[in-house]
């Protein structure tokens, strides 16, 4: 028997002994099996993390640059809406009237406050115009809120804040500016504390302004405004008078391009307005305005088609009716035509010439140009006029030159402007009326005699009581009035001067108007007071200076055409001009 040296694969182990190898192989094939497992379980963690991580970073990705903002929600109350400003006024070419500025406002909380009588003293250093003991009253009541000062100045806001007082806070507001100070004040009007409009065209257009519905533009020309303010201030001034009051309007829209009324006030702080200077003689004050009605009278005879230029007119003898005598200021002694009567301003033919076509036609046409109600115009202060009642034959006669009703010098220019444009009615804006825009409008009177009223307007100027409201080039036609100012049941020997001027009169295109109140005589005006002397030409010089700025060329007044349509037939013109001069315009 042959000794087996070693084992095969096929050999059979006894039972109980192992073999080295295949535990060796069995080994190794074990860890190699771990080591897969853990390598793939790392990818798949980390395949997992890239993912995520991808996930995250698309879903910022498309939150940040593809989500509308309307998108995001959050959870928490919306932030409360700054206050609306109150909206800009403007003239019509953009200037500021009335604006609004970021200001604090200065109030404090009582409990809050450690030292009152530091504080108030330390508040009225630094805040001179408030007055120590009002302000400790208010720093030890009972209230947790007090206002102490209400917009103050950049200047103010430092001063105070750099005091350190506990208790003392500042609110945001706004205040209300105006650029061009007094010079449109009765027209702008002005605000309260509180930023709500209390006059002018802030009170009337408040709701609008406070609404954001944007600015409010005007038809006023800052320009044509400081200028009519300078001459109607230097009238005043020069004749020592009460005040006065002036108008530019566009004769063919109603645009009123300038208004001022005197004395005026400083918008900025209505509270140091005294007397009458926050009243507007323009749109609220209604007045006897003396010669400047017998445009109307005029007008209404000639529409009338019963009275005729040539027609004449007693002038010689006195009225009496009652106790009460019509009678002229300087008469001519002889009997007038129509066109003499409106040149030399008759009280006598005006008069006998309203009585001819009678009361009922003197109402019906007073009530048509607008004169028995507020003018409509966008201010809340208007005037209401004062009509007789009842109206008698006397009343016809008086209104007839301008006595016995009373109307404002805004209810005369817009008459005015009706009577010399054509014969049409504009209702007075102080909005801009844009180029191209359709103006609506009602005819008073016809083209003709609108046409005739121009020939009268301008022999009052060339030869009449206007003498001096004559500006070469600008073809100047007016009416002078001077009414004596009644006091009580009497009339006084003080007088409200005014003049209605229209230029060009052959092609009318503006009113000027300037009205004295109670003027004394001057060194220039030889001791008269008359209109003559003292509106017209104030007047003159408006028109002067406003021409070439409205774009009116001057006008060569020799131009046979201008002559032959604003002649006046040989039988209607006077024949007393050497002997008339600017003071007979009562």
């Amino acid at each position: 028997m042959t000794e087996r040296s070693s084992f095969t694969d096929e050999d059979e182990l006894e039972p109980g002994i192992v073999d080295a190898r295949s535990l060796s192989y069995r080994s190794v094939s074990d860890a190699a099996k771990a080591l897969e497992v853990g390598r793939n379980r790392l990818i798949i963690t980390g395949l997992v993390v890239i993912l995520a991580f991808l996930a995250v970073s698309a879903k910022l990705v498309v939150a940040t640059c593809f989500s509308h903002r309307e998108e995001i929600k959050v959870d928490r109350p919306a932030d409360p809406e700054p206050p609306l400003a109150r909206s800009d006024i403007l003239d019509r070419n953009g200037q500021l009237l009335a604006t609004s500025l970021a200001t604090a406002s200065l109030h404090a909380d009582p409990k809050l406050v450690l030292d009152a009588e530091e504080a108030a003293s330390k508040l009225v250093e630094a805040l001179p115009d408030l007055e120590y003991q009002e302000v400790y009253d208010k720093l030890t009541s009972n209230k947790r809120f007090v206002w102490l000062k209400r917009n103050l100045t950049p200047r103010q806001h430092y001063a105070v804040h750099i005091l350190g007082l506990p208790g003392l806070l500042f609110e945001n507001e706004e205040r209300r500016f105006y650029p061009s100070g007094k010079l449109a004040s009765h027209v702008v009007g002005y605000t309260g504390v509180d930023n709500v409009g209390l006059a002018g065209l802030e009170r009337f257009f408040d709701k609008r302004l406070k609404g954001g519905a944007g600015s409010v533009q005007t038809s006023l020309d800052l320009r044509l405004q400081h200028i009519l303010h300078r001459e109607a201030s230097a009238a005043v001034e020069e004749f020592q008078a009460l005040g006065g009051n002036g108008i530019i309007m566009d004769v063919r829209t109603g645009e009123i391009l300038a208004m001022v009324s005197l004395p005026d006030f400083d918008p900025q702080e209505p509270g140091d307005a005294e007397g009458d200077q926050k009243f507007d003689r323009n749109a609220l004050g209604v007045y006897e305005m003396g010669s400047t009605f017998k445009i109307f009278n005029s007008a209404m005879v000639l529409d009338s088609g019963k009275i005729h230029l040539a027609d004449r007119f007693d002038t010689i003898n006195n009225i009496h009716v009652g106790h009460f005598t019509i009678h002229e200021y300087h008469g001519l002694h002889r009997m007038l035509n129509v066109a003499e009567i409106f040149q030399y301003s008759s009280n006598l033919g005006s008069a006998r010439m309203a009585v001819q076509v009678g009361t009922p036609t003197q109402m019906a046409f007073m009530a048509k140009i607008g004169f028995f109600r507020p003018v409509p115009i966008e201010l809340p202060e208007l005037g209401w006029p004062l009509v007789p009642k009842p109206w008698r034959e006397i009343n016809t006669m008086t209104i007839a030159f301008g006595h016995g009703m009373s109307v404002s010098p805004l209810h005369v220019a817009m008459g005015a402007a009706a009577v010399i444009n054509g014969g049409i009615m504009h209702k007075p804006t102080l909005l801009k009326v844009q180029p191209g825009q359709e103006v609506p409008g009602e005819r008073i009177i016809s083209e003709q005699t609108s046409m005739e009223m121009r020939r009268l307007f301008r022999i009052v100027v060339t030869e009449g009581t206007a003498k001096f409201a004559n500006v070469p080039g600008y073809m100047v036609g007016g009416k002078t009035g001077t009414a004596d100012k009644q006091r009580g049941r009497h009339y006084t020997n003080a007088n409200l001067t005014s003049f209605v001027g229209v230029f060009p009169i052959n092609d009318p295109k503006y009113l000027v108007m300037i009205m004295v109140d109670e003027p004394k005589p001057s060194a220039n005006s030889h001791g008269f007071t008359t209109a003559g002397w003292v509106s017209a030409p104030a007047v003159g010089r408006v028109i002067k200076q406003i021409g070439p700025l409205l774009g009116i060329q001057p006008i060569d007044e020799q131009n046979p055409e201008i002559r032959q349509a604003l002649e006046m037939d040989p039988g209607t013109k006077g024949t007393a001009v050497a002997a008339y001069s600017p003071d007979d315009d009562h």
